[in-house]
């Protein structure tokens, strides 16, 4: 049941900042429960043999998600594993298990379609569905998702171009001169560098050039821990507009990371040992 990630390339992605907040009160675009005990109390009313005999399939991935998580490191290469292959039944119990955590997101697929992802309750556990096909479904155990990765790394422009900033610009130049520095200076490893667009002044002209300037990427992510931050790959490499918003979908905090992948979206080490243990007690207590 495990196959080998699939990598993606933007084309025709429309202007991701200036898209409005994600709806932080969505469950997001793929069917879970809000927990990964949320679907307990169902099968707590299944005889544990009945439940294996009736979901072999189901079974057998979720002692292999234990085993993948268990030896998963943040340095270590994804595991993905189909769902596609499963029976309705077995598939929903797969994502009744594993719930509903607080990344989603998605990236843009080079035919105009979209790859939904979405992390389950079990930090390191990733649902993924390629334009709502049940058929082109998984679950992989990393990080983030190959599909983010990739696009981050090979689906954006290493070189940034500065034009000539239109009347009205008051500190746009300086600011996307720092850009291309530090985006360019980037190594994996080494931390990224923040831009504060609240406490930097800023015309909406200079906002204006600047979006125009950095484009558009293939990544959305928002993650809905402690309040909602948005995640948007721009069109240059290693340069990324993070948001947070309040409760009313107000703008808190505006800023830019030039770096890697936000660390607000990505699974530790301590995550996988955590998710495995809890998976683990679960696979135990109502399949063994």
């Amino acid at each position: 049941m495990e196959v080998k990630a699939h990598g993606v390339m933007p084309e025709g992605t429309e202007h991701l900042m200036s898209r409005p907040p994600i709806d932080t009160e969505s469950p997001g675009p793929i069917h879970a429960a809000s927990t990964a005990t949320g679907a307990l109390a169902k099968l707590s009313s299944i005889r544990c043999v009945e439940l294996a005999r009736r979901c072999p399939d189901a079974t057998a991935l979720l002692s292999n998600l234990v085993t993948a998580i268990g030896r998963q490191k943040s340095d270590a290469p994804n595991r993905l594993f189909r769902l596609g292959g499963l029976d309705d039944a077995e598939r929903h119990l797969i994502v009744d298990v594993l719930g509903n955590g607080e990344v989603s997101g998605v990236v843009a697929l080079p035919d105009g379609s979209l790859a939904q992802i979405h992390e389950s309750a079990l930090a390191g556990l990733w649902r993924l569905r390629i334009q709502a096909d049940t058929a082109n479904e998984y679950v992989e155990v990393g990080t983030i998702p190959n599909l983010v990765a990739r696009a981050a790394t090979d689906l954006t422009s290493p070189e940034l171009t500065i034009g000539t900033a239109p009347d009205g610009a008051m500190n746009v130049l300086p600011v996307l001169t720092e850009i291309r520095e530090r985006a360019l200076a980037w190594r994996p490893g080494t931390l990224s560098h923040i831009i504060n667009f609240t406490l930097l002044p800023m015309s909406p002209v200079d906002m204006v050039f600047l979006q125009q300037t950095l484009g558009s990427g293939p990544i959305e992510l928002i993650s809905r821990g402690y309040g909602a931050c948005r995640i948007l790959a721009t069109g240059i490499r290693n340069v990324w507009s993070v948001q947070f918003f309040n409760a009313m979908d107000s703008i808190i905090l505006d800023t830019l990371e030039v770096g890697g992948i936000p660390t607000s979206v990505l699974a530790a080490d301590e995550d996988f040992e955590d998710s495995a243990e809890r998976l683990q007690k679960i696979v135990e207590a109502y399949f063994k």
